[in-house]
């Protein structure tokens, strides 16, 4: 039997005037699935959540909620509710009527109202601050109650755009694990909206990479960064090279200033390619230091190097109009090189990716 998705776009477009924010969008997200919507500012996706809660309506295609058609069903009629950047909290309520008002608001009884608040606020982990005010409560604590206002109406999908955004570094990746063990307890779909590519890649089962209202590559997290299917997708998702290429033979490619190397799958003789290298596939080797045969090697220079703690970013000019970037992990068995020493540029052929442009 095969399942109905929780969430079926089907030929979704939009458009505000002559402005086209989304194109004939198809896309289905699984039951229980922690989904992600990635791309700049302006690429389409808030405006695709906004459609999936009601906030607008396409002006083509449709939008299915667990097979059933909304059609220009309102957001309160939708078993949907989402989450803000802005929490919009209200200042004077304390965190338990936060989180009840929209129970409250619907007549639910007074005993369940106590019953459903009380369990999600036990899921976000807030029980023990139900009666202090927003203003009493840190920023990531802020974030949970606007989580657990939108949960106690029991939706059968979560939408959340951009909603870490206004939270600090640290806090925003202690939130990204928060957020992900939370989906998993309240066993629902999650369908979240960012341009951030280390919180789709660290909390989502599957990632859709959009751009100027297009989807342009839909996949788990692993096979979007390594396997880009657009020099698009390549060069928004984390840190990479992309080196243009010409086929000349079977298996191997031509960089300009005639460096050729092995490559995997590269197109036919004669074609123009773009070769997708991530600086962590580069290996640095002295000049006098062997190589092992299997590997792809090309002499260069060091022109900068980056200290980050944990890893060294180096920039070498191996002959190209720019700079190849090369991370190395900072381990005390690991010599460093300096700026202007030449150095041996190594990788694998598979670690190369044929991307289109």
């Amino acid at each position: 039997m095969v399942s109905v998705p929780a969430v079926r776009l089907s030929g979704v477009a939009k458009s505000f005037g002559d402005n086209v924010a989304v194109v004939g969008l198809d896309l289905d997200i699984h039951e229980n699935e922690f989904f992600s919507l990635l791309g700049p500012s302006g690429c389409g996706k808030t405006t695709t959540l906004r459609m999936i809660a009601g906030f607008e309506f396409p002006t083509a295609g449709s939008v299915l909620i667990h097979g059933e058609e909304m059609g220009l069903r309102p957001p309160n009629k939708r078993p949907v509710n989402t989450v803000f950047q802005s929490y919009a909290l209200f200042p004077h309520m304390n965190v338990f009527d936060n989180v009840a008002f929209g129970l409250r608001m619907s007549k639910v009884p007074n005993a369940e109202v106590a019953e459903r608040t009380s369990r999600v606020l036990d899921m976000v982990q807030l029980a023990q601050r139900a009666d202090a005010r927003p203003s009493q409560l840190s920023g990531g604590m802020q974030q949970r109650v606007a989580l657990a206002r939108a949960l106690v109406n029991e939706p059968k999908v979560l939408l959340l755009d951009e909603p870490l955004g206004a939270l600090d570094l640290k806090l925003r990746q202690a939130m990204q694990v928060e957020l992900k063990d939370l989906q998993h307890r309240v066993g629902i779909t999650f369908i979240y909206v960012t341009h951030d590519q280390e919180e789709a890649l660290t909390m989502s089962d599957r990632v859709g990479v959009m751009h100027e209202g297009s989807l342009l590559q839909v996949g788990t997290p692993e096979s979007i960064y390594e396997s880009p299917g657009s020099r698009f997708v390549a060069d928004f998702i984390g840190e990479i090279n992309l080196l243009d290429a010409t086929v000349v033979a079977d298996g191997v490619a031509e960089l300009p200033g005639g460096h050729r190397v092995a490559v995997t799958d590269p197109g036919p003789v004669g074609s123009a390619t773009i070769l997708a290298i991530r600086p962590e596939r580069f290996a640095l080797y002295d000049l006098d230091e062997p190589v092992p045969d299997a590997l792809n090697r090309v002499r260069g220079r060091v022109v900068r190097r980056m200290y980050y703690g944990d890893v060294y970013f180096y920039d070498i000019d191996i002959g190209l109009p720019d700079p190849v970037e090369v991370k190395e992990e900072n381990r005390p068995d690991v010599d460093l090189y300096e700026v202007g020493e030449e150095t041996l540029v190594a990788w694998d052929p598979t670690a190369a990716t044929v991307v289109a442009d």
